[in-house]
Parts: structure tokens; C-alpha cells; sequence
């Protein structure tokens, strides 16, 4: 468990407030029925100051994830890519996790919740490893989960806080059990994505990953690691990924903003090559560091500076 350190304020609705002010009504809607979005972003130290990554790109999806919904953005996306800096700027972070959510407050209860208030609050905080810095190192042990994703319950591309449920039932089981991580399948028995992050699988030189249509998330370092390896002339393809294929695999690794590159050593106890993290997964995490901390010029244009 990474912990949360706190930070002194939080954005709210264009105004900083204290951290512990930070809090809702009992009866806010999305305490009772999960109707809420929210994103996940990093900010680094990068050699020209502390920077955003691919912040436009994630409060892009934050608007189309709360549409999706139903729900009404108060702020545009320039108007939060500024709230963000003011917020990391005020509480002096260099590099750290920035949480925007937009829920609904007050004013309904029951299912419709159209007359309830809209909030919207960006916290930031120093965070580290996701899945720990042995993780990113030596790799982590994934555990198949009994839960299975379910690609048309929902809109598996918005980032909803009640469709999370599923992902704490499956992580949570992995836990227990003794794993790192949870691997999640789909409805038809596919390979879908962890609980948090999406999957890579590396063989015979290519590299793959699964495709939308088995419920994973579209995600942004998803996007990003596609873009950077084939830049470095891989073959990067969108697949249907059946389970058995992961133990024949030659590396696997996982993605997600809050794992940023983690390798992946076993999944059931099945030993992936010789259980070290392999060239393609070392060259990933090595490209993303770069790339985050602005020492590759040609993905600049991916950092806001503070």
C-alpha cells in the first residue's frame, strides 16, 4: 500500500480551500449511487521545472466521460488545465498525482439525479510506485480474477466512480490471495486489462495489446507506450488475447498513469520466461521516464509546465 501524503489545499469549484475542508454532505448523490467522473493524472520534475503529462488529453476525457453520463462540466478544459497548475503550484509539489472528479452533491436522491448540484474539485498529492518500487524493479505477480469485465453493463472508456466497483472486488481478491494485482477477463473469456491498468504482450519481437472490444480502457499511457515503441520501429497491434497465450508470452508489462511501466513476472503462479523483467519491458520503461521528464524532445509537446 502506497501512502497518501496529504497536500495543504484543494481546488474547488475556483476556489483553493484547506485539504481538510475538502468534504461533502452525507446525501451527496454520489456517495449513495456512484454518480461521479473522475481522471488520473501525473506531474514530474522534468529538466525544465515541474510538468503535467498529456494533461489536455485527460481533462478531454473527463468531459467526454461526465457526457456520457449525462452530466453537466461547469469548467472547460483550459479553464481546469489552470486550476491544476494553481493547485500543484500552491502546495509547492514538484512531481505528484493530480485526482480531478466531478460528482453530483446535493438536491436528489433516487436514481434520477438531475436536480442535484455539480461539484467539481482537483486534489494533488505526493505519490509514489502504485504497485511498489520492488514492482517497477523485479515485476509483480498477477492472479486471473473470478470477476469479469463486463463491456456493455456500462461505457467502459468513462472513467465512472461507480463502475470501479468491479475493479476493487477483483483487486481485492488478487490481494488476499496473496498476488500483486488482478488480471481481468471479459464476458467471453478474453484478456481485458488488470484493475486498474491496461496489459502488453511481448512475442517473437512483436508487441501486443488487447483490443477495445474486450472492456478494457482506452488509456492514455496505453496510448502513449503504443506510440513510443513504434516510433522505435515495433509492431504494436490491438488483439483478442486469450489467457493461455500470457504464460508462452516472452515479456508481459502493465500500464496505467498511477503504474506508469510495470513488469509483470508470473500470472497464476505461471513464470513468465525466466521471470525477469525483458528488453522490450526495460526499453518501455525507459522511453516513458524519458519521455515524462522532457529529456525526449520529440514528445515535448506531451508536457504543461507548471
Amino acid at each position: 500500500m502506497i501512502p497518501m501524503i496529504e497536500s495543504k489545499y484543494v481546488w474547488s469549484d475556483g476556489e483553493l480551500i484547506a485539504w481538510e475542508d475538502a468534504t461533502v454532505h452525507v446525501l451527496s448523490h454520489a456517495l449513495h449511487y456512484g454518480s461521479g467522473v473522475f481522471e488520473g493524472i501525473r506531474a514530474y520534475d522534468t529538466t525544465d521545472g515541474t510538468a503535467v503529462f498529456r494533461m489536455r488529453e485527460h481533462y478531454e476525457r473527463l468531459h467526454r466521460s461526465a457526457a456520457a453520463y449525462g452530466m453537466p462540466m461547469r469548467w472547460t478544459v483550459g479553464e481546469l488545465e489552470v486550476a491544476t497548475k494553481e493547485v500543484l503550484a500552491s502546495n509547492e509539489l514538484k512531481s505528484g498525482y493530480v485526482r480531478p472528479i466531478v460528482f453530483y452533491e446535493l438536491g436528489a436522491i433516487g436514481l434520477d439525479p438531475r436536480n442535484a448540484r455539480v461539484r467539481t474539485m482537483i486534489a494533488t498529492w505526493q505519490w509514489g510506485k502504485y504497485l511498489g518500487e520492488d514492482g517497477v524493479i523485479n515485476g509483480i505477480r498477477l492472479m486471473t480474477s473470478s470477476w469479469r469485465r463486463f463491456p456493455s453493463a456500462s461505457f467502459p472508456n468513462a472513467k465512472a466512480t461507480g463502475t470501479y466497483i468491479n475493479s476493487i472486488l477483483a483487486k481485492r481478491e488478487a490481494l488476499q490471495a496473496g498476488y500483486d494485482e488482478a488480471l481481468m477477463l471479459d464476458v467471453d473469456g478474453r484478456v481485458s486489462e488488470g484493475s486498474g491498468e491496461n496489459l502488453f504482450l511481448v512475442a517473437d519481437g512483436k508487441v501486443s495489446t488487447p483490443s477495445l472490444d474486450s472492456g478494457c480502457l482506452d488509456g492514455i499511457t496505453r496510448d502513449t507506450v503504443m506510440k513510443l515503441l513504434r516510433d522505435q520501429g515495433y509492431e504494436v497491434t490491438e488483439a483478442e488475447i486469450a489467457p493461455e497465450q500470457l504464460c508462452e508470452a516472452d515479456e508481459l508489462f502493465l500500464t496505467g498513469t498511477a503504474a506508469e511501466v510495470t513488469p509483470v513476472r508470473e500470472v497464476d503462479d505461471c513464470r513468465i520466461a525466466n521471470g525477469k523483467p525483458g528488453e522490450v519491458t526495460r526499453l518501455t520503461q525507459r522511453l516513458f521516464e524519458e519521455t515524462v521528464t522532457g529529456r525526449l524532445l520529440e514528445y515535448r509537446d506531451w508536457l504543461a509546465y507548471v
